[in-house]
This record gives C-alpha cells, structure tokens and sequence, in this order.
C-alpha cells in the first residue's frame, strides 16, 4: 500500500446489506490488525447508514480481540437514534464468530456557534528541518532495532516527521511528550470531508503510545513491552485538507497498572485545531 487511493480503497468497503459491510486488511508491519484500519472502516461503514447529511464529530471504541490479517473484517452498524440535530450509530467488527472491536459514533447536522481553540505549539521545528521516517531509514538503518527497522521499512502512504527523535540506546526517561508532522504522499485528490475524517482517524492510531513510553525510555522500549490499543476516542472540529503537513501533538498524562494514556490534538499548519484524540494501550513488561 503506497499511494492514497489504496488506503482509500483499504477503507472503502464492500456493501452486503444497508447496515452490514465486509472490509479487508493490509499490514503496517505488526502480526495483527492495525488498529487505525479498524477504525477507519468501522467509521466507513457508520457513515454509509447516513442519510441526511450529518457530519461526524465523535467516535468511542473499544479493541476486544487482535485482528487475523488473513480473514475479512464484517461490520454490523446498528441505527441507534436519528434525533433532530444528531444521528447516533453503533458498530461492531467480527472474524468469524469472533467479536474483535465495536464503536459508538455521533453525526451532527450544520450548525452555527461559538468558536474557540488553543494554540497550535509554535517553538517546534518545521517539517523541512526535519528528517522522515525514510530519512532515518536511509542513514541510520544499520543502527536501528530491527523489530522498529522493520515496522518503519513498510511502505506506506503517509510521511511522519518526528519533532523529537528518541535515540533507543541512550537509557534515559524523557518528557512524555511527542510532536510528529505527516503528509500523504504524491499527489491527493480532492476528497469530501468524510474521506479525509477517515483517512485522519486511520494516522491517528500512529504514534500515539510513543509518549507514555518516552516516559519510561530508560528501560521501556517496543521489544521489550508488549502494547496494544485496548480504546480510542476522538472528536472532529473542523473541515481540513490534506495538501500541507498537520501536526500531531501528543502528550502521556498518565501510566499506571500496565496501561498508558495518551491525548493528542491534530493542527493544520496555519494553526487550526483539526481534532483531538485521546486512547489507553496495554503497557505490559515483558518477563
């Protein structure tokens, strides 16, 4: 998968019946599922029982099993309400006989408000200061871990950019923080605002648990933890393009009990407050 129509095709599912879709899965370089995919599609399919123009502007869900690469991904969506101002929709993904994930989404019609946001960081490197995951690989390959050598050497269709480079041999704690810039590769076509919701909710599965794990970096790192998305949520502020980098700006509240939590606000470059994000994985030590 390397250019934006495959992810859109990836998210794009295939109709069986007026509330029920089958979707399909293309590794980002883990054994499972990735979770953005789950998302994404269970999104798709929530949004295809829409009727009325009502635009999405919250999701919360939750992973229940890892997701089997080789097998289809069906979607029930069940119509919760169409009230007069917002539409609610639940939707649960199943392999076989296997319940693996369900979310709750909320579709609001147009309306006009109040507005504010807070600011976008503004002390941070721009993205051509920076150096690409395909940069990294390009220099430092021969030094990386292998299992992250080997996730980052997927061919994808977005760019990331991290602000804060984390260097995996020096053992010490770092702010639980991380700022990473994306792109979508090569050329983008015009997309309507419920294409671009999906493709944002497929990226913001990425990076995410990074800043609970600088946290604890002096003796944390992803091949010695095991992680998973155990839930995610997200909330949808504003129409966006994707033909400039947004940044993700995350930050790690809080580990406890095995489990990280992370919250992350996505801006445009101009500033605007795209989304905000807010998920808890697993954070289990391994032995």
């Amino acid at each position: 998968m390397t250019t934006v129509d495959d992810l859109l095709a990836l998210l794009s599912l295939e109709m069986i019946s007026d509330t029920e879709f089958n979707g399909y899965s293309k590794t980002v370089g883990s054994p499972h599922v990735f979770g953005g995919q789950v998302l994404a599609q269970s999104i798709n399919a929530a949004h295809r029982t829409i009727t009325n123009n009502r635009v999405l502007h919250s999701m919360h869900s939750y992973f229940l099993e890892p997701g089997n690469l080789e097998l289809p991904i069906t979607y029930n969506v069940s119509l919760v309400r169409d009230g007069g101002s917002f539409s609610v929709r639940r939707v649960t993904a199943h392999q076989g006989e296997t319940t693996i994930f369900i979310l709750s989404a909320s579709f609001h019609k147009k309306e006009e408000g109040y507005n504010h946001q807070i600011d976008m960081p503004t002390t941070i490197k721009q993205p051509e200061e920076l150096m690409s995951w395909t940069d990294m690989l390009n220099k430092f390959g021969d030094a990386i871990p292998p299992r992250t050598k080997g996730f980052m050497s997927v061919e994808r269709p977005i760019e990331f950019k991290p602000v804060e480079v984390v260097n995996p041999y020096n053992k010490e704690d770092l702010p639980p923080l991380t700022n990473v810039w994306f792109k979508l590769k090569g050329h983008t076509p015009k997309l309507d605002l419920a294409s671009k919701q999906q493709i944002l909710t497929y990226i913001s599965d990425y990076n995410i648990l990074a800043a609970a794990m600088n946290r604890h970096a002096s003796k944390a790192h992803w091949g010695n933890t095991q992680t998973a998305s155990l839930d995610h949520s997200m909330w949808y502020f504003r129409d966006f393009d994707f033909d400039d980098w947004l940044l993700y700006s995350i930050e790690s509240p809080n580990t406890s009990n095995a489990r990280g939590f992370s919250k992350g606000n996505i801006f445009s470059r101009d500033g605007n407050l795209i989304a905000s994000v807010a998920q808890e994985g697993l954070m289990r030590p391994k032995g």
